[in-house]
């Protein structure tokens, strides 16, 4: 089952495993304690009081790093998670097991945030989203925000029938009241568990605007990553790349970025995507 729904997910939303030696050695040096000798073999799910799916390693029960029972709220979601799970070799590596840190994050609830919390530090990334800056010069990167940014602002303006706009100012658009209200209403559309999804692929791409649009579907992760990068990669190409560590950070924010839109479809109340997700 869990190789099925493995073999069924976009490339992008699997995680990834370190194949790199100086990958590795990176996240060794940022994340101290980030991995762990393995210690189990077998990887399964079951339906526990409630209807909640729990992650099973071996016989033991998986627990949040608060002590509580992990449970989430669909057989999908689960799937995803003990994929993720199951795919560690000898060493666990958790800063690879996004879903699972979104399930930790969601199920602990750290800082105790509620939903009208998260919605607010969701959109205070409309004041400084990457896209409605814009650079006065030079002209050839001038040109390729107008030509890449302006279509998805537009999608987005006419989508929600809202107004956002740009600026060459240090503070940003001033983004008209109503247009936040309207945000803020979509927002509470989604329950608890979508909104931690939202709120991480927003912080991954530094833009509500790339974000709605990669999570309704007019982006893929491939084009939102790039998107919210386009200064850096005009950089990259007219200065040329460092060695591997632009291409690592650019596979590691997809990773993320995938795995976190995943998330928010799977937590949705919708049914369509897990069906077609679980479905032979």
């Amino acid at each position: 089952m869990l190789g099925r729904f493995w073999a069924r997910l976009p490339a992008l939303s699997r995680p990834v495993l370190g194949s790199q030696a100086t990958g590795r050695m990176e996240w060794r040096r940022r994340y101290p304690g980030a991995e762990r000798k393995k210690f189990y073999q077998n990887v399964s799910i079951s339906q526990g009081e409630g209807g909640a799916f729990e992650i099973n390693l071996d016989r033991r029960k998986l627990k949040t790093p608060q002590g509580n029972l992990f449970t989430v709220p669909n057989e999908a979601l689960a799937i995803a998670v003990a994929t993720e799970w199951d795919s560690q070799r000898d060493t666990l590596q958790f800063f690879t097991m996004h879903l699972t840190t979104l399930c930790n994050t969601a199920l602990d609830n750290p800082t105790q945030r509620t939903k009208e919390q998260l919605i607010r530090a969701a959109l205070k990334y409309l004041d400084t989203d990457t896209v409605c800056y814009r650079v006065e010069e030079p002209p050839g990167l001038v040109e390729l925000q107008r030509n890449e940014w302006d279509p998805v602002i537009k999608w987005i303006e006419n989508r929600y029938n809202i107004e956002i706009g740009t600026s060459t100012n240090i503070l940003g658009p001033s983004i008209p009241k109503e247009s936040k209200q309207i945000f803020e209403q979509h927002l509470s559309s989604y329950n608890f568990w979508a909104l931690v999804g939202l709120e991480y692929v927003i912080h991954q791409l530094k833009s509500v605007v790339l974000s709605l649009n990669l999570v309704d579907r007019n982006l893929n992760v491939e084009k939102a990553v790039l998107l919210s990068r386009l200064e850096e990669q005009y950089q990259i190409e007219f200065w040329g790349n460092v060695e591997w560590a632009h291409d690592y950070e650019l596979y590691e924010l997809r990773s993320r970025t995938a795995a976190g839109t995943l998330f928010v479809h799977l937590c949705s109340e919708s049914s369509t995507v897990k069906h077609k997700l679980l479905q032979d």
